[in-house]
């Protein structure tokens, strides 16, 4: 499945007293990845929810291995885990400059309609996309 790479700079307030990243910013690291890997397909959040659909996270499980501290410049991959239904899945796997894995982690989110808040199929626009 569809693959993307970020790059992020650990920022000092993304720290804690240990100099090492909070732990709970693993999960906005996740978010970024998402995002951009979205923006390459073609797609945004914001242009989804103006068409009237949301992507609220349902499931999210990280396992962390190293500690990242700041100034660090991390790699975030963002990979589909399968052809998305009413849910979307991916995995991540973040690590350091030098290739060392920093944490492994996977996300479930599903599609749901704004108006109703139920769950829909994913768009046939973003399908078509993954079909490219």
């Amino acid at each position: 499945m569809k693959i993307d790479e970020i790059q992020i700079r650990v920022r000092y307030g993304e720290t804690d007293q240990m100099g090492v990243v909070y732990h709970g910013n693993y999960a906005l690291y996740l978010e970024m990845g998402r995002i951009e890997w979205l923006r390459k397909l073609g797609v945004s959040y914001k242009t989804m929810e103006e068409n009237g659909i949301m992507l609220p996270v349902v499931s999210l499980h990280i396992n962390y291995k190293k500690s990242a501290g700041y100034d660090d410049v991390i790699n975030v991959k963002t990979q589909l885990k399968n052809r998305p239904t009413a849910k979307i899945e991916f995995e991540y796997e973040i690590t350091s400059e030098s290739g060392e894995i920093l944490a492994t982690a996977s996300i479930v989110l599903v599609f749901i309609d704004i108006k109703t808040g139920r769950p829909i199929r994913a768009p046939k626009y973003i399908l078509d996309l993954l079909d490219d």
